[in-house]
């Protein structure tokens, strides 16, 4: 009874809190959205200590069972326990709970810890520190995930402060270990010497970057997912107020007042229950570009779902109150296509999330992304494609399409009934467009997908299709390989990493490494491979993808850090004029010479570090986001286990002496 009062109490401000009208047109998101902005004040912890009571206690706080109990739960982050339940070892258990009842649940185990943040309080930075702060410059050294206009992932020798000539004396000044955290995915902001950076177990930091103590911190109700993005409201045209714009895990976009931690506004961006935030957001005259993606793509191994009914597509929203001002979607609503092997309903069309990060061009007023695959057929011409948009609008401008008829969910790597006939190579675009300028003046798009390919376009195509200027392949690509996360772009070279795992595949190299192009006709400058520095023990070659966490075969973690099965380039890579950055999945990061490949510079971070907040932490593999430099300073973040690679909760910062 008491559960039912507060689910009614709740409904019932959400209607009078929301005018009414918007809980009639859509109760479900409604309140859900009215539970997001009053989390702090609601008994959500309570309710799922009932619900684990009921559906899990049996287990876990049963030691016959030698299942984890809840108080070592409790060390894990909300997303570690989410992501057991919805597609790892627990999915079988949770699969009758409804995704907000998971939620109830991993907020509780989450928040019955009190151990895990005690360092804090010695960890503040002292008044000295503050004051140089609050009185030193407040140059923006990295405001976006692009680093820039135009994703170009490039800084300049004064902004980076690292050079050819100094890059080998780069050395560990500072780490910082962030408890519950074994994913590092979300890219700082960093202004004078504040970083900005928040983590998966739900919290948001300001650190000082030349000591890493830390200066103030907050709660949300779940983990910073995107990139922080640094945006201004608009008054009368004139910019006003810093905003910290990011994406949480339930796809909500937050806009967070520097100096106090204060939430100005947050509104969540969901187009169907399965949407998440992937990529990051852009900002640009008052408006917020929000990419939608979707997992989707992984609840699909379970025999027991119906597939497939979400879609990618951009959000636009107002950076003053986070407004909507449009919608644009990938394809079309799902309809029911007839049934799969197994007897269960099959929809579609449906996929075509939308991974990158949006790339605004003033210039021409519009925005670009890169879509994924279809989930589940018919296929469409919108899947592993690039998209202009108009940024007023939303309205679509142009579209290229790189690989037609690319079907694919995570069954078809078990073999699944959900798997669809004559599946594609899962090759969808995961690295952002980049804009630049070819020698004669003229802008040209880059673009790198997961089948290994890299695409020159022309920013004005005559026609609706686009318009190809070059293409070249530089791997075979893979599920997880070829380009994944994000190229960048210097002068008249493109830095191009490739991950490209090991895989039993006729035909199939793996050609993981470092590759520059030229930008002018995407000729091959240069190649860096990248190789294991181990023996391998093949037994323990993980399942492709997110089945590595069901494997039955499995290492011990001290095993996996001495020699990780992953070694490819996953994460987002970085440029300056003379160097490139890249860091791999085994936790080795590199500088190379930008002329010629050669390494100058590396470190490994898949190791133990006591670091100097005080906590013991570990590197891992490096991926998703790329590391970012600011005046002699390189930050690097070590640690992802999604798909079966090395955890680790760090931050690392190297200086130049």
């Amino acid at each position: 009874m008491k559960k039912i009062a507060i689910i009614l109490i709740v409904s019932i401000a959400a209607f009078f809190g929301l005018g009414g009208r918007a809980l009639l047109q859509d109760p479900a998101a409604t309140i859900e959205a009215f539970v997001v902005r009053h989390a702090d004040v609601l008994p959500l912890e309570m309710l799922g200590n009932s619900l684990f009571d009921k559906h899990c206690a049996s287990c876990h706080d049963n030691p016959a069972m030698h299942a984890p109990t809840r108080q070592s739960l409790a060390g894990f982050s909300k997303e570690s326990v989410m992501i057991a339940m919805e597609f790892g070892k627990m999915q079988p258990m949770a699969a009758h709970l409804s995704k907000q009842e998971r939620g109830l649940i991993a907020m509780y185990l989450s928040g019955a810890d009190t151990q895990s943040y005690a360092w804090l309080d010695a960890a503040r930075c002292d008044k000295a520190v503050r004051y140089r702060i609050a009185s030193g410059d407040k140059e923006e050294h990295v405001a976006n995930w692009g680093l820039g206009k135009n994703n170009q992932r490039f800084a300049s020798n004064k902004t980076a402060g690292i050079t050819k000539g100094n890059v080998a004396t780069l050395e560990l000044a500072w780490s910082f270990a962030f408890p519950k955290v074994t994913d590092m995915r979300s890219q700082p902001v960093i202004i004078g010497d504040t970083m900005y950076v928040g983590d998966k177990a739900k919290k948001l930091y300001a650190i000082d970057r030349k000591s890493g103590c830390v200066l103030r911190e907050a709660d949300f109700i779940t983990g910073v997912r995107s990139a922080i993005t640094l945006a201004a409201t608009l008054d009368k045209g004139v910019e006003g107020k810093p905003l910290l714009i990011f994406a949480d895990s339930l796809a909500t976009v937050y806009a967070v007042d520097p100096t106090t931690f204060d939430i100005v506004w947050q509104t969540q961006t969901k187009l169907f229950e399965k949407s998440v935030i992937t990529g990051s957001i852009s900002y640009d005259g008052n408006k917020l570009f929000v990419p939608i993606s979707s997992y989707e793509v992984a609840v699909t191994s379970s025999s027991s779902y119906a597939c497939c009914q979400s879609h990618g597509g951009v959000i636009a929203l107002d950076a003053s109150n986070g407004e909507q001002l449009w919608q644009w979607h990938s394809t079309e609503n799902a309809t029911l296509q007839g049934l799969n092997a197994d007897g269960l309903e099959q929809y579609g069309p449906s996929g075509a999330s939308v991974w990158t990060t949006p790339m605004v061009d003033k210039k021409r007023g519009r925005i670009y992304v890169g879509t994924g695959q279809n989930l589940s057929s018919p296929a469409t011409t919108s899947s592993d494609s690039i998209f202009a948009l108009d940024i007023e609008t939303g309205k679509l401008a142009w579209h290229f399409q790189a690989t037609k008829d690319d079907v694919w969910n995570a069954a078809c790597w078990g073999g699944g009934a959900n798997c669809p006939e004559n599946a594609g190579g899962d090759v969808d675009f995961g690295a952002s467009v980049i804009l630049t300028q070819l020698p004669d003046g003229s802008d040209i798009l880059l673009a790198g997908q997961k089948s290994g390919e890299v695409y020159g376009l022309n920013p004005d195509p005559k026609g609706a299709q686009g318009e190809l200027i070059w293409k070249n392949r530089v791997s075979l690509g893979s599920t997880n390989g070829g380009i994944h996360w994000g190229m960048a772009a210097s002068g008249q070279r493109l830095i191009v990493p490739v991950s490209d795992p090991e895989r039993d595949r006729p035909g199939y190299i793996a050609k993981p490494g470092l590759y520059a192009l030229d930008i002018a006709n995407g000729e091959l400058l240069w190649s860096k491979p990248v190789e294991r520095q181990c023996e391998f023990d093949e037994q323990y070659r993980p399942a492709s993808g997110l089945e590595a966490m069901r494997s039955s075969k499995k290492q011990s973690l001290e095993d996996q850090y001495a020699c990780s099965f992953y070694y490819g380039l996953s994460s987002a890579a970085t440029a300056t004029p003379e160097l490139a950055f890249s860091a791999g999945l085994d936790g080795v990061i590199r500088a190379y010479d930008i002329e010629n490949g050669d390494i100058l510079w590396q470190a490994e971070t898949a190791k133990h570090f006591q670091a100097s907040n005080g906590i013991e932490g570990h590197g891992g593999a490096i991926d998703v986001a790329g590391q970012v430099l600011a005046d002699g300073w390189l930050y690097v973040f070590s640690g992802y286990s999604m798909f079966g690679q090395l955890p680790g909760n760090m931050l690392l910062a190297y200086k130049v002496k």
